[in-house]
């Protein structure tokens, strides 16, 4: 198994967090179908602020190219990530079209 840890801001907007997090309460099937057909076995997010934490937890197959390449082929997953668009910022360093930034890990006890 393969463990991921990705960050992402949300936009500084009180409103527009507790809806995000509605969202996340609320995530469509067809989401959570594709989010498990990649691969991928465990997915959690957490929040703080603006800051976004998601760690994922993976079959070793797993692969984020091929996932994008299922997630562009998908108009319901297109659907929800423009949805999503509207509440994210991306980080200042961020490459050009990431949302979602994989994190390093520096420390294991």
């Amino acid at each position: 198994m393969k463990r991921y840890a990705l960050t992402l801001d949300l936009k500084d907007d009180p409103e527009l967090i507790g809806q995000y997090i509605e969202h996340h309460q609320n995530v469509w099937p067809e989401i959570v179908r594709s989010i498990q057909e990649s691969g991928i076995c465990h997915m959690q997010i957490y929040h703080v602020a603006t800051r976004l934490f998601m760690i994922i937890e993976a079959e070793e197959s797993f692969s984020f190219g091929e996932k994008a390449d299922m997630d562009a082929g998908d108009p319901k997953v297109q659907e929800w990530e423009q949805l999503m668009d509207q509440y994210q910022q991306r980080l200042p360093f961020a490459k050009a079209n990431e949302k979602w930034v994989l994190m390093n890990k520096i420390f294991e006890l």
